[in-house]
């Protein structure tokens, strides 16, 4: 093109038009691309726990809403959550992949020495951030990368994590009635395509509370296991009238099961070791153990062999499969009780009939994993997967990259309707995002015109200007020595 421009062999016209045709489809293209990655249909994804419901709870009742999902969807049989089975670490570790040591939620009830401070998820103390930001959960993930998220009660989505909450979330207040929380939901996920929630998290306190009071054996909690399959069954219909239960991936789970306990199977520390030689950071099953200063062996020595029903570590002595050393926030001491054992100060304090947060590895401790949509298997079943592999399995159906993780998604994708790629590429951006491309396309094309001008006008000269064309040339010619007269 430029040659024919030199050779003056095009008029003005046709080469600027040459010129410009490139530019022109490439942001023609470039729009294409935007308008094709945002107006897509992205995957949504709906991340349903019940607190505290253990895996054999679907096969003791009926359970019709549950079957349904196994039915048309997929199930995991044993899932090992993590060390301690306790709420919010199982919760956190649920939406950043990573072991309570790394992520730092270790336990309901937390002291940092390096921070002075005691977290409890009976006070305010959990909207400290500080807790919260050793990781990144998948909300601020996906909100990074352009994604939308809607949180309804989920522990810790109502903190402010490295700056960030859910685009919609519900402050928690456990007298919101679970309709009340799908309902919310919902709205998120229907709302205008530029408004809606990629990704949604829903929470629900029960069958746990009642687990921690009747006890999971107890015949009264049959109608409480019933009661969540018509909570499920609520879920369900919502998402049928909103023209949504086809489209969005749904995942059902919980966070730890639940243990019979019983009365005459108590540990009483004080029998052991006295108060003033310790604080007593978190409670049963796992009790964190803050030995005063000078009084680590004393303590330990006392409580090594002080009754068979329970386990003392000191810290570095945890076994390593637990992954429940390497973090400030675990206490020095740990005492583990034996399963359907209560350790306690002394037997005035409050005694439940059901418990978790015992050692990961027994059935008691395990949840619930089964899912239905377009991204998973139909009537398809699992012998066993670990719940940090829940993290990476989500960022592939998001397309959002994932943060380094203690999961796999290898071990999880023959869920999968389709096999996963090896790269996982990043949410695309929505059209209402700001984009340079029209900058760049801009800044290019003038660019373009006015190197087309410069040429065109030495051409146009030059053809008006023989002589001096002709001079131009012999210019640029070598001197030689007679034309110097020398």
């Amino acid at each position: 093109m430029l040659g024919c421009l030199l050779r003056g062999g095009c008029g003005p016209l046709v080469c600027l038009w040459t010129l410009l045709l490139p530019l022109v489809s490439l942001q023609h293209l470039n729009q294409h691309w935007h308008r094709g990655h945002s107006e897509r249909d992205r995957s949504k994804l709906l991340l349903v726990s019940f607190d505290g419901f253990r895996w054999d709870y679907i096969h003791r009742v009926p359970m019709p809403n549950f079957k349904s999902i196994m039915n048309e969807g997929v199930m995991v049989e044993q899932v090992e959550d993590v060390y301690i089975t306790k709420t919010f670490p199982n919760h956190y570790s649920l939406v950043t992949g990573l072991y309570a040591e790394t992520h730092g939620i270790v336990a309901n009830e937390m002291y940092d020495p390096a921070l002075n401070l005691s977290f409890s998820m009976e006070t305010d103390s959990i909207y400290d951030s500080r807790w919260w930001e050793a990781a990144v959960p998948l909300w601020v993930t996906i909100q990074k990368a352009g994604g939308r998220c809607g949180a309804a009660m989920w522990p810790g989505s109502d903190v402010k994590i490295h700056g960030m909450l859910p685009t919609q979330y519900l402050p928690y207040n456990a007298s919101v009635s679970f309709e009340t929380r799908v309902e919310r939901i919902i709205e998120w996920f229907s709302a205008p395509k530029e408004e809606a929630v990629d990704f949604g998290i829903l929470y629900w306190e029960e069958p746990d509370e009642s687990g921690h009071i009747l006890g999971p054996e107890s015949s009264l909690m049959d109608a409480v296991i019933v009661d969540i399959d018509e909570k499920l069954g609520f879920l369900i219909n919502e998402l049928k009238k909103a023209g949504l239960y086809e489209k969005v991936n749904l995942i059902v789970t919980s966070d730890h099961g639940m243990t019979q306990l019983f009365s005459d199977k108590i540990i009483e520390l004080d029998e052991y070791v006295s108060r003033d030689l310790y604080t007593w950071v978190d409670k049963s099953p796992v009790v964190g153990i803050l030995p005063k200063e000078g009084k680590l062996e004393e303590v330990y020595g006392k409580l090594m062999d002080a009754n068979p029903n329970m386990v003392v570590y000191k810290k570095e002595e945890i076994p390593e499969h637990f992954h429940y050393r390497k973090n400030i926030r675990i206490m020095p001491i740990i005492i583990e009780a034996k399963e359907g054992w209560t350790i306690m100060q002394n037997r005035t304090g409050d005694f439940m009939l059901g418990n978790h947060g015992y050692n990961n590895t027994l059935q008691s401790m395990r949840p619930i994993f089964m899912a239905h949509g377009p991204a998973f298997r139909q009537n398809y079943v699992k012998t066993s997967m670990h719940s940090v592999d829940l993290y990476p399995l989500m960022c592939h159906i998001l397309a959002v990259r994932p943060l380094p993780n203690n999961g796999s998604l290898s071990n999880v994708k023959d869920l999968l309707s389709s096999e996963p790629t090896p790269s996982t590429p990043s949410i695309a951006p929505r059209v209402k995002e700001y984009s340079y491309a029209p900058v760049v396309g801009s800044f290019l094309g003038v660019v373009m015109v006015m190197g087309f001008l410069v040429i065109y006008i030495r051409q146009v000269t030059l053809k008006q200007l023989p002589s001096l064309k002709h001079r131009s040339r012999e210019m640029s010619q070598p001197l030689l020595q007679e034309d110097l007269h020398l």
